[in-house]
């Protein structure tokens, strides 16, 4: 697990990016938030997430704020 900043996300389209501590920057699809119902990120959240290869190039996996 990384740790990592939201960098944005736009909870309108369901999706953003994670400033990462130690790379670069990955995608963030709302399906990789942990939770149920309406998931979304804020600006500044600290997270945890699992990184891997996407369509696109890296991408978050599962996604948790951390408290």
């Amino acid at each position: 697990m990384e740790k990592g900043t939201v960098k944005w996300f736009n909870g309108a389209k369901g999706y953003g990016f994670i400033s990462r501590q130690g790379g670069e920057d990955v995608f963030v699809h709302h399906k990789s938030i942990v939770g149920e119902g309406y998931k979304n990120l804020n600006e500044g959240d600290q997270v945890k997430f699992e990184v891997e290869n996407g369509p696109k190039g890296l991408q978050a996996s599962n996604v948790s704020v951390i408290s």
